[in-house]
């Protein structure tokens, strides 16, 4: 089976370590994982930067889109032709309405206001494809999840960068994103998200 994993960002090194980056940095960190991260190419024809690897007897194509988020349905219009193609995309990006270091893989769900997964879904034309929903909202001590309120203080927050209390925590939320991005090409969907929404 082919699968394409697409994470979401927006490109440019004053966006490099933002919240927002987290599905380009979890796309990365697949790369890494299987070794394969010094073979990025940018294709300028789907306005990313790609890399093709083999899982077993599936072939995987790795995107890093080079649009701004909201044009995200760009890059990924090319290379998702049918609603069959769509059913082996998956979609890596940062969830607000998801505590940070929470991981969640869903299926033929709604953008639930995500701009870049709107984006994909109107250039697809369907919401069943994969997507991975990785947490970036605060908490706080006990453990509580802590939206920001208000359009400016959202903003800062998805586009700020880890805080170095941050970090521990979020070396281990990539190696875990990673883990279960190779779960769902070798696994399934169905064991990936047993596996991944159960932890």
């Amino acid at each position: 089976m082919n699968y394409i994993i697409v994470g979401l960002g927006n490109p440019g090194e004053e966006y490099e370590n933002t919240r927002h980056n987290t599905g380009r940095m979890a796309v990365e960190a697949l790369a890494k994982k299987i070794g394969v991260e010094e073979e990025w190419e940018e294709d300028k024809k789907i306005k990313s930067d790609v890399l093709k690897s083999k899982f077993g007897k599936n072939t995987v194509l790795l995107v890093k889109p080079n649009t701004f988020m909201n044009k995200s349905g760009d890059a990924v219009k090319s290379l998702v032709k049918s609603k069959k193609a769509a059913e082996t995309l998956v979609v890596v990006h940062d969830d607000l309405d998801l505590p940070f270091v929470k991981i969640k893989i869903s299926f033929n769900k709604s953008a639930g206001g995500h701009r870049g997964v709107q984006s994909v879904i109107k250039a697809v034309k369907t919401e069943a494809f994969i997507r991975m929903r990785i947490g970036i909202a605060p908490v706080t001590p006990s453990g509580k999840m802590k939206k920001p309120q208000g359009e400016q203080a959202v903003i800062d927050l998805i586009l700020g960068k880890f805080k170095p209390v941050e970090q521990d925590a979020w070396k281990k939320i990539m190696k875990k994103a990673a883990d279960g991005l190779e779960s769902i090409v070798v696994d399934g969907r169905d064991v990936a998200t047993g596996k991944i929404n159960s932890l």
